[in-house]
């Protein structure tokens, strides 16, 4: 569940075999992929989770976190059997220009904890989970449908006009696609903190994709990641917060090892230290300043600071 926390320390990537996108096809056999190794649409799924963020927070009334799992491209005949038998959301999205569907793939249990929520409940699916979706749970994975369609259209872009747009209802089960039909799949992870995550995946039919080869094989030429200002405020007050330790150093005595070994207590070792001392932060000299008192209490009032260069930290 997206609001519980993980009762396990399993990590957020699913583990389970994936084929790889630049498999070797076997002899005899057509390769599923024709795209290679399909690092601009990887690089395309890293934007697209952004979005999805945006979509499920509002629908879960929660901040999440989103990222993208690796891809992969397999026959629809073995995601299929991956999933099991399990209620899932199978929403087909339109690609147009042609007669492509992608396909939204929800688990269903995910999809009646949005339910849950949306109707002002805590996250809570119904135990023991229903065999089939309500109306109302269909409305919502419509409702997600018509969402994803906008970020899906602006994800690709850059890289290829497509539209997206629902296409017909959503099903409680797998359709009937040919079982040999190669799909890409990209799946996205969505969890609240560090809690459980939850997957989406968003099938593409290969045959759908082909006639954007080209594109799907350029070089990706990425913008810099813009930093979010609530992520840069935490760490810069997290940086902030940071121990370090100042310390005066008034003295560094050199006495031979003979008069060390003789020492006892009431002995005097004789120290001499100027009008200024050095003021030392972990390892680096911060500056100079004078011994005093303040406020009753031995203190170093600062008169200089060494110079800073961006040399100072490499």
């Amino acid at each position: 569940m997206v609001n519980s926390p993980s009762l396990d320390d399993a990590p957020d990537r699913r583990e389970r075999p994936r084929a790889s996108a630049d498999h070797a096809p076997a002899l005899g056999a057509a390769s599923l992929n024709p795209f290679g190794d399909l690092v601009t649409l990887q690089h395309l799924s890293a934007r697209l989770a952004k979005s999805l963020r945006g979509v499920f927070e509002g629908l879960l009334r929660k901040e999440l976190r989103a990222w993208a799992e690796p891809l992969s491209v397999q026959r629809y005949a073995d995601y299929r059997t991956e999933r099991g038998g399990a209620l899932s959301a199978w929403a087909p999205i339109a690609m147009t220009p042609g007669k492509g569907r992608a396909l939204i793939v929800m688990d269903g249990v995910f999809v009646l904890e949005m339910l849950d929520c949306f109707f002002g409940g805590d996250g809570e699916a119904p135990h023991p989970v229903p065999d089939e979706f309500s109306p109302a749970a269909e409305a919502l994975v419509a409702r997600v449908g018509n969402a994803l369609a906008a970020p899906l259209t602006a994800a690709w872009e850059p890289l290829a006009k497509i539209g997206f747009m629902p296409a017909g209802a959503m099903q409680g089960s797998a359709p009937d696609l040919g079982n040999d039909d190669p799909m890409v799949v990209t799946r996205f992870g969505i969890a609240k903190g560090e809690s459980k995550p939850v997957f989406v995946d968003i099938l593409y039919p290969v045959a759908a994709l082909k006639p954007h080869t080209v594109a799907l094989n350029a070089k990706v030429h990425d913008k810099p990641v813009e930093v979010e200002p609530q992520w840069r405020s935490g760490l810069t007050r997290a940086v902030m917060s940071v121990p370090l330790e100042v310390r005066s150093v008034l003295a560094e005595p050199v006495v031979p090892l003979a008069m060390l070994l003789e020492l006892k207590a009431g002995d005097v070792i004789p120290i001499d230290f100027g009008a200024e001392v050095p003021v030392m932060v972990a390892s680096r000299r911060l500056g100079t300043g004078l011994v005093g008192t303040s406020n009753g209490r031995a203190a170093v009032r600062l008169t200089s600071f060494e110079p800073i260069s961006a040399e100072d930290f490499r």
